[in-house]
Order: C-alpha cells, then sequence, then structure tokens
C-alpha cells in the first residue's frame, strides 16, 4: 500500500511537503513529477501528518490520514501577540475549589486537546487516568499522607525541607494541601521502558492546563502525588496502573473557586546571547 496519494490537479509542486518532512522521505524526480516516497521512505515514517498539514492545496494525503479528515486551521481564531501574552501569563496555579464536579464530556475535551501535543518521534505513548470520584481523589491524597510520615520518620531534615511536616499536621486537621481538595485528578501514564513518556506527559499536561481556564476550568501540578507514585507501593495498587506502567504527571481538576484579576510579576530573565 502506498504511503501517500498526490492530487495532480491540485498539486502545485511547491515542495513545502518536502522541506517540512520530519523524516526526509518526499522528493521531486523532476519539475513536472509529483512528490513521492524516497527508497525505504515507508519505513521511515513517523505519521505525523506534516505533509498533508502544511499543503496549501489540500493536494496530499496519507494513507492513513485523508486529508478531508483533517481540520482546516481557523485563521480568525489566531490570536496577536498581546492576546497569546495575556493568556499564558494569566495561568494560575488553582488550589482552591468549587464542590462542583466537571462533567465527563468536558474531561473528555480536554484530554482530546492535550492528546494532540508533540511527543519524540511522533510516539504518542501516553495513556489517561481519571479519577473522577472525589472520593477516591481524596483516599489518594491521605496515602500520598502515609508516604511522607514514612519520609519524615527516616529522613527528618528532607522532608521538613519541603514541608512535609506542615502538610501532615494540616491533614490531621482535615486540611488538604496535597491535592487542595480538587474533586479529580488526571494522571498520564505509560509504559516504564517508553524513554520519551516523561517528556510526552509533561507536555500534554502542559496543554491540558493551557486549555482548562477556556472551559472555565481550573488545575495545579501535583507534584508530591507524583513523587509518591513512583516510591510508594500502597499509591501505586490504589490507583491501579496497567502492569508494566508508570505514572508520568498528575494535575488536579476542578472549578476554581475565586478569580484572578492582576497578572503577578516574576524575576527577570538570565539570557546569555552567544
Amino acid at each position: 500500500m502506498k504511503l501517500f496519494v498526490v492530487d495532480g490537479a491540485r498539486c502545485t509542486r511547491c515542495r513545502a511537503c518536502i522541506e517540512e518532512c520530519p523524516a526526509r522521505i518526499i522528493a521531486l524526480a523532476d519539475r513536472r513529477s509529483l512528490p513521492e516516497t524516497v527508497p525505504g521512505g515507508e519505513e521511515r515514517c513517523i505519521g505525523c501528518g506534516h505533509c498533508v498539514a502544511v499543503c496549501p492545496y489540500g493536494a496530499l494525503s496519507l494513507t492513513a490520514m485523508p486529508v478531508e479528515d483533517c481540520p482546516l486551521i481557523g485563521v480568525d481564531l489566531v490570536g496577536n501577540p498581546g492576546q497569546a501574552e495575556q493568556f499564558l501569563r494569566a495561568r494560575r496555579s488553582i488550589r482552591a475549589y468549587k464542590k462542583q464536579p466537571v462533567e465527563r464530556t468536558t474531561i473528555e475535551r480536554l484530554i482530546e486537546i492535550a492528546r494532540h501535543a508533540p511527543s519524540g518521534h511522533n510516539a504518542q505513548p501516553l495513556e489517561w487516568l481519571v479519577v473522577h470520584d472525589e472520593r477516591q481523589t481524596r483516599r489518594l491524597a491521605g496515602l500520598v499522607v502515609d508516604w511522607m510520615r514514612g519520609i519524615l520518620r527516616d529522613f527528618p531534615e528532607q522532608a521538613k525541607a519541603v514541608h512535609m511536616d506542615l502538610i501532615i499536621a494540616g491533614w490531621e486537621t482535615g486540611v488538604d494541601a496535597v491535592l487542595r481538595g480538587a474533586p479529580h485528578l488526571i494522571v498520564c501514564h505509560a509504559s516504564k521502558d517508553n524513554i520519551m513518556a516523561r517528556s510526552a506527559g509533561t507536555i500534554a499536561l502542559a496543554y491540558l492546563e493551557l486549555a482548562a481556564p477556556s472551559m472555565g476550568l481550573g488545575t495545579c501540578w501535583a507534584g508530591f502525588f507524583d513523587a509518591a507514585l513512583g516510591l510508594y507501593a500502597p499509591l501505586a495498587e490504589a490507583l491501579g496502573l496497567p502492569g508494566g506502567h508508570g505514572g508520568f504527571g498528575a494535575v488536579m481538576l476542578g472549578y476554581p473557586r475565586h478569580r484572578y484579576h492582576r497578572l503577578p510579576l516574576r524575576k527577570p530573565a538570565k539570557i546569555t546571547w552567544r
């Protein structure tokens, strides 16, 4: 089966597909020829779809990715630099949530956006686990606190350096500083042997948390949960990931209790030019 087909009536030989192909597997034999696969190119294709996406005339279709199935980019939806700056700078980590569940269809839409995040070699290694039951989310937070108790006992200086003693004390008085009382938790997971999974999880969750405010939602990276998941067997067992899988990032999710009104300041950038 051919890797791709080209509509000769539409193709102008502009070479965009050739120049944008990450694997450099598309070529023109001469000015009159249509783009074709170089010898051995089928085996090197990573299925990224750049060739389909870049063609201004819709002339090229991957056999596994017809051009008709790929939505057009809405030029009217592309923001200007000022909008992009405010959008990114206004993102906040949310640590106070309403007691209001997020519908599954909304979470599915978020993950649908996040799954289009880039991954090394277009591996797309991630799977997603959504803890939707608020009781289960709190139970998992309690297991993280149990893990912290062990760290505080065996490595008190290291535990106190990241305030585990205060988190434990707060938990015992009803304050959740692990998952912040969020109703839901989203976990990226993949094979532990996949060397691209950690970066893929980080990027995908960044996509997810940036998309969340447009739906009225807030997120916060679950750093303590993520650390405990890789070190504390009872937490891993409670989460129930598939065999051979590990967690590669997690975020809390819910409706924010408060609205932010200003952009806080940050340290000046340290830039070295060469």
